[in-house]
């Protein structure tokens, strides 16, 4: 099942529902070859994590130490146009939790980029939604090599795919599952970040999110959170509490 699978994904240039398609209707395929590593859903290496996902990925291309996809792992995210305040909480709390856990995040600007800058001296997995040899954004170019060498970036979407505009919001179901409690550092409330958070709320991951001041449009997301009950935190004895 691995080589087929391997076939559809790169037929189907990693597109979860033509894939679908393909294996429910045994399509003919031949063996292909791939100089990317990957592991399928078929494989043992495949994290139990992501099997508890309605739309599990078939299939994972990626850079780096596959074996961070079973470790203890906990989610931080946020926006991409982040402020001051934002900046230093997304460093703050992944410093408090990088000895401890596997950071998780959409390797995107802002808040992605800054804690995957933080983890750097321990570990992180990057989600993104293009093939793992094209760096986007353009920014995160350094961070993608740094990466690479210790870190995991993972991928449904083969080699040379492009960042098209509705995988980011469909990668961001990995980025729940692989966690055990995803953190938000800072949020509008119609955002990509909300997406995730609605992903994890689907599986019963638990949502903790840094409290904003009255009317800042920055972390208005994160408040409105908090007032539906998502778990607040306030010093790094509730980020330690996480785990």
């Amino acid at each position: 099942m691995r080589d087929q699978i391997l076939s559809y994904a790169l037929k189907y240039q990693g597109e979860w529902n033509q894939i679908t398609n393909a294996l429910a209707r045994q399509e003919p395929w031949e063996k292909v070859t791939c100089t990317r590593n990957f592991i399928t859903i078929a494989d043992s290496q495949y994290p139990d994590s992501l099997r508890r996902l309605r739309y599990a990925p078939w299939i994972l291309f990626y850079e780096g130490d596959i074996g961070l996809l079973n470790q203890r792992a906990v989610a931080i995210v946020g926006a991409r146009k982040c402020n001051d305040y934002g900046a230093a909480m997304g460093r703050h709390v992944c410093d408090v939790l990088k000895a401890h856990a596997v950071i998780v995040s959409g390797l995107a600007k802002g808040i992605d980029a800054i804690v995957h800058q933080a983890a750097l001296s321990e570990h992180s997995i990057g989600v993104i939604g293009c093939g793992c040899n094209v760096m986007y954004p353009k920014e995160n170019v350094v961070l993608y090599k740094a990466m690479r060498k210790n870190q995991l970036i993972i991928s449904e979407y083969p080699d040379d795919v492009k960042p098209l505009a509705h995988h980011f919001p469909w990668r961001n179901r990995l980025i729940a599952a692989l966690s055990s409690a995803v953190i938000v550092i800072q949020a509008k409330p119609r955002s990509g970040t909300m997406l995730t958070v609605n992903e994890a709320l689907e599986i019963n991951v638990p949502i903790y999110c840094i409290p904003h001041m009255f009317q800042d449009a920055y972390g208005s997301g994160c408040n409105l959170l908090i007032s539906q009950g998502a778990n607040i935190l306030v010093d790094d004895q509730d980020i330690l509490a996480i785990l």
